[in-house]
């Protein structure tokens, strides 16, 4: 560290010095934010040095912060600083008049805990015989001299208030930090916020003037919650185990500690003995929004302050604490789509987003920490067994793929709108680049919080609005399981739990293991298996594969993914599986197809190469489709299908996508009263909260005898015109995407078919024209008119210097 770095917390220090004298701050604040800045070792060094301008003019303010100091530390400190204090105030002073500094004003400032300057120097008078003159400055002694003066000084000091210091600082020692003259340290409990920079937790236990104590609770039943939510899966858990090592790094650096607890049997009894271990009295936490996990921390919350703890929470997690937010002026149509949501959050907005905070430099530490147990005993990284005892590593490649610390956060989103930002409006569809941000790991635990990330993107050169619109989602997500705590488990459309579902486990196990014999699907589930991660588009194929063409629900993917993704979040991932899965408050009006969606992905074929090494010497334009090629093409490629690579699972997507289309048509009949009949959109049963701020306009609400209040939902267009005829094949609303190459080739394309369109238009007119003007020059025998230069052309010449959308030039022919 240079020493502009160094001198640059000293610098802090003297500029909150100056608002103390001002009267802006007090002495116990201030002496808080010098630990901060400073640290426990350099507030020992030069603590003294930098008040030592308070002892002329502003003596109180001297008193009290030397008395702060001399609390602050521990028995064996305090003879040394006693002394180096006593030495402080005299070298302040000798340059002062004599009359002043036996003026009794000043010397009911001192603390009580040592004598004044005027007592020193009477009582080491008959030892110095050195006579001072009046009125004249204090000649400056032998630094020898002094300390032995001073230490006959503190020798003499009363004897009753050394006994009851020395009761006290014992008292100290038994129980730790209850000694009532210095403030109760305060619990610091991390969950889903790993991160030092713009952590309001971590900045509000600062503003409480305490020693931190940080802590790191583990209880995986509480986690887990009821029903089959999934929610600790083994990919999140090791991601879990390198964040919070790289924390306890992080805390370290700056000269506290991450206390690690099991917290068996429960999260309350815990904290509890924490705080009987540590004599805390308050709680700083980041409010979690799952459901069964808010439940948990309301009662708590309120146990604790029954015993007198003040709890501290801070909704940081998401832009919008998700349990403010109302449909109150904004109504029930449209609910499920990010558009209504975006709407409730404007129509009643909450407070100011405010700006990310720094990260500090110093924590202030307890004298004593608690017990924990070791990282390791939690389990988060734990690795299987074969039966010879040797241990199966299958996080190998995980590590290769990520950076788990917060450096690595911002590394990764820095990346991003340096470079992917620019072509992800457009293109982050594509699996064969880098153009999504691949953070989202990073914003699940809490390593980048939500707010930086929404900073960074507006303030990027280019700026995305369909970025900024993923953190809305992300929002929208937790919104949801807010309102549907059943969401990870229960299908909300109740028609659709009678669908016939597939139960061949042969089938799953091939999706699971990418071994389906479609490149594309089984390249993005191998890249899932080995990192732990996929982009969105590539999850959309693999989930429309499962549900609309092998027939599985929608749960057998949500719980695949809770296993395996780094970035495994139960409210995002319950409603987007739902979603997919027919079953959510939303209906995409798309279905991926295995094939032709690689068009838009991997129109290349390079993302299935790196995944599906076995089909890497295919050609482009058949690597998706190896069942097309020649036997010959094979050989030479060296593919055996249904031996270095699989055969196909299933052969005619379009009976299965069929077949899938009438067993939807068939349930929609047979629930009829689950079905508007106004509109044809699916009912869903509304919680009461949303009952209750529809009040005001309930013609979006439906009543149900069995059912309470009913709301119309999105629904898909073909499941509307299937269900009028479900025998029909040719449905015109069919939902399945074909994929495209480029939409800057499709804008090109739709340019020049439009010109073109134009320009025949034209021709034909004049053509027209001048047939009628030929046939009436024949009717009245007038000769023919004259015939124009040159034949009518269909497309006008190019401009040489044209341009069409998307910058593509058009060459002059």
């Amino acid at each position: 560290m240079s020493a502009g770095e160094e001198m640059k917390p000293v610098s802090e220090v003297r500029e909150l010095l100056r608002e103390l004298m001002l009267g802006r701050e007090d002495p116990d604040g201030f002496f808080c934010m010098c630990l901060s800045l400073l640290g426990d070792t350099d507030t020992r060094r030069h603590f003294l040095d930098l008040i030592k301008p308070l002892s002329s003019d502003y003596e109180h303010l001297h008193s009290q912060l030397t008395t702060v100091f001399l609390e602050y530390f521990s028995k064996d400190e305090a003879d040394e600083l006693e002394l180096a204090l006593t030495l402080s105030l005299y070298e302040t002073k000798q340059i002062e008049p004599e009359d002043r500094l036996q003026n009794s004003d000043h010397q009911h400032h001192v603390p009580r805990c040592y004598k004044t300057y005027t007592d020193v120097q009477a009582k080491s008078s008959d030892a110095d015989e050195s006579v001072v003159p009046e009125n004249q400055p204090i000649a400056k002694c032998t630094l020898d001299t002094e300390v032995h003066k001073t230490r006959n000084a503190i020798k003499h000091i009363n004897e009753d208030k050394v006994s009851k210091s020395l009761k006290r600082r014992l008292r100290k020692k038994q129980h730790l930090l209850k000694n009532p003259s210095r403030p109760q340290p305060v619990l610091l409990w991390f969950r889903r916020d790993l991160r030092m920079w713009d952590n309001p937790a971590l900045i509000g236990c600062l503003e409480l003037g305490a020693p931190v104590i940080p802590v790191f609770l583990w209880n995986a039943v509480e986690e887990e919650g009821p029903g089959v939510t999934a929610a600790t899966g083994g990919a999140s858990k090791y991601w879990l185990h390198q964040a919070l090592v790289s924390l306890k790094r992080s805390l370290e650096e700056c000269g506290s500690h991450l206390v690690t607890l099991k917290a068996e049997p429960s999260s309350l009894i815990a904290l509890q003995g924490l705080m009987d271990e540590t004599g805390a009295a308050s709680v700083v936490a980041t409010a979690l929004y799952e459901p069964w996990l808010k439940e948990r921390d309301d009662a708590l919350w309120e146990t604790l302050e029954k015993r007198g703890v003040t709890c501290h929470i801070y909704h940081s997690y998401c832009l919008r604490d998700p349990y403010t937010v109302s449909t109150r002026g904004v109504g029930l149509r449209g609910i499920g789509s990010v558009s209504h949501f975006m709407s409730c959050c404007q129509q009643n907005p909450a407070g100011g987003l405010g700006s990310p905070l720094d990260a500090p430099t110093a924590l202030p530490s307890p004298s004593a920490w608690p017990q924990e147990c070791p990282l390791d005993d939690l389990e988060l990284a734990r690795m299987p067994r074969r039966k010879d005892g040797t241990e199966i590593d299958w996080a190998v490649d995980i590590r290769k793929t990520w950076d788990f610390s917060e450096d690595g956060a911002h590394t990764h989103l820095e990346a991003f709108l340096r470079d992917g930002v620019y072509r992800y409006e457009k293109e982050s569809c594509r699996a064969d680049a880098p153009n999504t941000s691949s953070i989202s790991p990073y914003l699940h635990f809490g390593q980048l919080s939500a707010r930086q990330v929404l900073w960074a993107a507006r303030g990027a050169r280019c700026k995305s609005p369909k970025f900024q619109r993923k953190l809305a989602w992300r929002d929208l997500a937790y919104w949801q399981i807010s309102l549907f705590p059943e969401l990870p488990w229960e299908s909300l459309r109740p028609p659709y739990k009678a669908l016939r579902w597939s139960s061949d486990r042969v089938h799953l196990k091939a999706w699971q293991r990418g071994h389906t014999g479609y490149p594309l699907v089984d390249a993005a589930m191998r890249q899932l298996w080995q990192t732990g991660w996929m982009n969105n588009y590539m999850r959309h194929v693999v989930a429309s594969f499962l549900i609309a063409y092998l027939h599985f629900p929608w749960q057998e993917g949500y719980r695949w993914f809770q296993d395996t993704l780094v970035d495994a979040d139960v409210a995002i991932d319950a409603m987007m599986w739902q979603n997919g899965g027919m079953c959510g408050l939303d209906h995409w009006n798309f279905v991926m197809h295995p094939v032709d969606a690689a068009l838009t992905c991997d129109p290349c074929g390079t993302f299935v190469r790196q995944w599906c090494p076995e089909l890497k010497a295919l050609p482009d334009d058949l690597i998706h489709k190896p069942w097309k090629c020649p036997a010959s093409m094979l050989r030479r490629a060296g593919v055996v299908l249904g031996g270095s690579y699989p055969e196909r699972i299933i052969i005619d997507l379009e009976e299965r996508r069929a077949q899938s289309l009438q067993d939807v048509a068939l349930v929609r009949r047979h629930f009829r009263h689950f079905v508007d009949q106004r509109s044809g959109c699916d009912l869903v049963p509304v919680p009461s909260r949303l009952v209750q701020d529809a009040l005001g306009s309930m013609e979006d609400v439906v009543k149900h005898e069995k059912n309470g209040f009913l709301l119309p939902v999105i629904t898909r267009m073909e499941f509307k015109y299937q269900s009028e005829d479900p025998d029909r094949q040719d449905n015109p609303y069919s939902a399945v995407l074909k994929g495209y190459v480029s939409r800057k080739r499709d804008e090109t394309v739709t340019f020049l078919n439009e010109r073109d369109f134009t320009a025949s238009v034209m021709c034909e007119s004049a053509q027209r024209r001048e047939r009628l003007e030929r046939d009436g020059c024949l009717l009245e025998g007038l000769p023919r008119p004259t015939a124009s230069r040159g034949g009518a052309r269909r497309t006008q010449t190019r401009d040489p210097y044209s341009k069409v959308p998307g910058g593509v030039a058009v060459p002059r022919k």
